[in-house]
């Protein structure tokens, strides 16, 4: 009786280690799938990284230049080779800060909040001009296609001016959604929002969002952003020069945000 009593008992464990084996693999299996939103959720990544960015998977690389090959239409106001950059500031400044971005990057809204004030500030006198870069890859990592759309309605915005991407793109930020929710994936949710912008909302912007017209231009962007050697987001460079955004475990202060980039540009 002992011996089977021991074999039931020994059944018992076996089963029991087989099911937590099985739990550990789909809770592995669950951080891989989140691991993007698992290592940036909210504040925790600054605080406890001291200088994380967003890390860039490739897996989107080829999605982007299928959908790049099709027929694009640049945004009028678009910038730079093939008109994949939006130039905020006067184009004859004789500095260039590039920032590159995912809308749907929670570090780079935190950026925007402290630091997007203060960007737009060193534009002002004329030293400065900002190149933004966008990409889509957390379509990919987090599933959904909210950086895509939102990077096309940026595009339809950029169309009715460079002052209406800017604002717009502000706007974005300051309306994420959290990072496992594809808000953004709604057309309908990017109108109500775009709302917001004065004067944004005209009869083609509104047709350009619902229709798609920029989605082409959007992935071409993106496919340019997956090529440019960046890994991470977000990433400012000032001249060529990268500018670390991190001070003591938190994003930079405005005032650090500042110093840094004049001194990467020689201004101080």
């Amino acid at each position: 009786m002992a011996q089977t009593g021991n074999k039931q008992q020994d059944k018992r464990v076996s089963a029991r280690e087989r099911i937590q084996a099985a739990q550990l693999r789909e809770q592995q299996a669950a951080k891989r799938r989140q691991r993007i939103v698992m290592a940036v959720s909210a504040v925790a990544v600054l605080a406890l990284a001291g200088g994380v960015t967003l890390a860039i998977t490739s897996a989107s690389d080829k999605d982007d230049k299928a959908k790049a090959s099709s027929g694009v239409v640049v945004p009028a106001n678009a910038t730079g080779k093939d008109g994949l950059v939006i130039t905020y500031g006067k184009a004859d400044a004789p500095h260039t800060m590039e920032v590159y971005e995912d809308f749907r990057c929670p570090v780079c809204k935190h950026f925007e909040a402290a630091n997007g004030p203060a960007v737009a500030k060193l534009t002002e006198d004329g030293q400065v001009k900002v190149e933004y870069h966008l990409a889509a890859f957390l379509d990919k990592n987090l599933t959904g296609k909210g950086s895509r759309t939102a990077l096309a309605a940026a595009g339809a915005a950029l169309n009715e001016g460079t002052d209406k991407f800017k604002q717009f793109h502000d706007v974005l930020y300051a309306n994420q959604p959290d990072e496992r929710e594809d808000g953004f994936g709604d057309v309908n949710h990017l109108l109500d929002l775009a709302g917001q912008v004065p004067g944004l909302k005209t009869d083609a912007f509104v047709k350009a969002v619902q229709e798609g017209t920029y989605a082409p231009w959007a992935a071409k962007v993106s496919a340019a952003f997956n090529d440019s050697g960046v890994t991470g987001t977000p990433t400012v460079k000032v001249d060529g020069k990268t500018v670390d955004l991190f001070g003591d475990k938190t994003m930079v202060t405005p005032e650090e945000f500042t110093t840094r980039v004049k001194q990467a540009a020689g201004l101080q």
